[in-house]
């Protein structure tokens, strides 16, 4: 497999991503939008999710496609940037069509970034806005590291952010993959600059640094982080048609990606998830042998991204951790 033309998950083609953050609140919210709704699924295999209305992502309800998938900041608050893409789709006259109505399918999940430094004393709720700027800002290319739902993102050693990547598969498909970390593991190996993720980096996407160098296989770690700071959540696309049960095995699939790249992960503190969205522009030739392979390149497209995420953040000015480059870029000139 190689990277898409932009190494971003709207190489999956009829995908957009818009982002909106707000620099005083260090917070925002990354929208993934579709040309039309597509199928999508969720696995969640952190103890501490935050969601709305992914109940129905499972293969035996009703609604079978979405309009757009959320990702944001501000914990429980950031639920509330749903409403504001709701909204947004709505006055364009998109969604589940109910007599002579239209319901926007939006669902989302959140990371928990309320003591990172923002200002969080808001009178009322900034994410339906926040989530409606994003969807208006929806286009091919987008920013990595501190924007959208990374922008206030940290994790257990480093500033966290908002990563991406894609792959093309020699069978044609496209694989692609959005994720904010906000992690309470780490992502590169203790004390270095290299990135646990690196097996599978392309390309130099996140520095080439080449593989880790100290693996602690005794190690105990500590939980950096208390009980409810912690998430990665991400999304993997394809332009692969999926049913549901079908776009669930992704998900699935690619959690091994989150674990790759993230050390520990999974934990009771963390609400790790992973959507997946299926476009279904390139019907499967062989489904057995296409979804293992999908499955595979989801995993290995996710940690990729993973590692952007915290390869791109920008420091700024009182942020309470630093960011990988203000750590090791001067240092970091190819493979150490």
């Amino acid at each position: 497999m190689v990277p898409g033309p932009r190494n971003l998950i709207t190489d999956v083609a009829g995908l957009r991503v818009g982002n909106a953050e707000e620099a005083g609140l260090r917070s925002g919210v990354s929208v993934l939008l579709g040309e039309r709704p597509f199928t999508a699924a969720i696995s969640v295999m952190g103890g501490a999710p935050g969601t709305r209305e992914t109940d129905l992502l499972a293969p035996d309800r009703l609604v079978q496609e979405v309009d757009a998938l959320v990702l944001s900041g501000g914990s429980a608050f950031g639920l509330g940037a749903c409403d504001g893409v709701m909204a947004g789709l709505r006055a364009q006259g998109r969604g589940f069509a109910v007599g002579d109505q239209r319901v926007p399918i939006v669902p989302g999940a959140i990371l928990f970034d309320l003591l990172n430094g923002g200002a969080k004393d808001w009178r009322e709720n900034p994410y339906p806005g926040l989530g409606r700027a994003a969807l208006q800002a929806a286009a091919e290319d987008f920013a990595l590291g501190s924007a959208g739902a990374g922008s206030g993102a940290m994790t257990g050693t480093l500033k966290g952010g908002l990563g991406s990547a894609s792959a093309v598969l020699e069978s044609g498909y496209t694989i692609g993959a959005l994720v904010a970390v906000n992690a309470l593991g780490s992502v590169t190996e203790p004390g270095g600059p290299r990135f646990w993720a690196a097996p599978w980096e392309l390309g130099g996407e996140f520095g080439g640094l080449g593989p880790v160098s100290r693996i602690a296989p005794d190690a105990e770690p500590e939980p950096l982080k208390r009980q409810g700071e912690a998430t990665t959540i991400a999304i993997v696309a394809t332009d692969a048609a999926l049913s549901q049960a079908q776009a669930t095995r992704l998900a699935t699939a690619a959690q091994d990606g989150m674990a790759r790249a993230i050390v520990p992960s999974h934990s009771l503190l963390d609400g790790d998830l992973v959507f997946a969205a299926a476009t279904g522009e390139r019907p499967l030739a062989d489904p057995v042998r296409d979804i293992f392979q999908l499955g595979h390149a989801a995993a290995c497209t996710l940690a990729r991204a993973i590692a952007r995420a915290i390869y791109e953040a920008q420091a700024r000015p009182g942020d309470p951790q630093p960011s990988w480059k203000t750590l090791y870029r001067p240092a970091a000139t190819g493979p150490l």
